[in-house]
Formats: C-alpha cells, sequence, structure tokens
C-alpha cells in the first residue's frame, strides 16, 4: 500500500488543525503519516511515496522550523525521491504566497511533482495579537484541506501519479 507523509509546523494550531483535517481524509485512501516538521526526517521522506507539507507563513516567510525539516533533510534524500508527488498547505496572516513559494523551490530541487497548487488559508491576523492567538481554522477552510487530502491519497491508492 503507497504511503502518504504529511509534514507540518505550527505555532498557534492553525497548520496544525489543517494538517489533520487532510490526513484525517487521506486515511480513507492509504496508509498516511502524519509528523510535525521537527519529529521528521529523511528516513520518513524515504519511506513515504507522496507528501503534503503545511505549515504557516511567518515574517512573509516559510516558518523557521519547517525550513529547518528540509534544511536536514535536503541532501540526505537528493536524487532518491525524485518524481513522487506532493501538494502544500500554507496558513497565512495576509497573503502566504511567498512561503509557497519557497516550498515550492525546495521540492523543484529535490525534482518532486507538483500535484495540486498550494492551498493557502488566510486567517486575516493583521496585529500583534492576532497573529499570537490561537487559530481556529473555519469548517469551509478544513473540508479544503480534507478534499486535498483526499485526492491525494485516492490517487497514491490508485497510482495515478
Amino acid at each position: 500500500m503507497a504511503q502518504l507523509l504529511i509534514v507540518y509546523h505550527t505555532r498557534t494550531g492553525g497548520s496544525r488543525q489543517m494538517a489533520e483535517a487532510a490526513a484525517a481524509a487521506a486515511r480513507d485512501e492509504t496508509r498516511t503519516v502524519l509528523k510535525r516538521a521537527e519529529d521528521a526526517g529523511p528516513e520518513d521522506l524515504l519511506a513515504a511515496d507522496g507528501y503534503i507539507f503545511c505549515a504557516p507563513e511567518n515574517l512573509a516567510a516559510l516558518s523557521g522550523q519547517m525550513k529547518e525539516f528540509f534544511d536536514r533533510c535536503y541532501y540526505p534524500v537528493l536524487g532518491k525521491i525524485e518524481g513522487r508527488p506532493y501538494a502544500q498547505m500554507v496558513c497565512a496572516g495576509s497573503d502566504g504566497e511567498n512561503a509557497a513559494r519557497q516550498c515550492a523551490r525546495i521540492a523543484t530541487g529535490w525534482r518532486l511533482k507538483e500535484v495540486q497548487a498550494p492551498l493557502i488559508v488566510c486567517t486575516h491576523a493583521q496585529t500583534p495579537e492576532a497573529i499570537l492567538a490561537d487559530k481556529v481554522i473555519p469548517e469551509d477552510e478544513l473540508e479544503a484541506c480534507r478534499e486535498l487530502g483526499l485526492a491525494l491519497g485516492a490517487g497514491l491508492a490508485m497510482g495515478v501519479f
């Protein structure tokens, strides 16, 4: 059975909710592993057949902990995971585009195959208090995360990618 790896980082809970929603739906289709970025490593990437990367955008960039995951894993798996499918989700306070671009550049270096455009959930958090507050992702946004997880899980299970 194919395996989907979902790696996420969260500081205020938004990305965690998104990753959990995608994982719950994907589990209906294929073996799914959900790991925090600080707990995931090269061995997890090598064991998986496809990926979802989920992180917040912090200061108009990919979160530091997610970037550290990519830094730790980049060279150990380079040339070993080419062609595997991936998608990404970003939890952003404004637009999330730069974080998505950064993740896509890393995935391009690994020669992964993007199977869906980035899913960006905007919380519109613009004040220090709102940015630092625990996030609650609305149900319609979580449904989009579930749809992404379901689609990637089903595609892996059917050998579409």
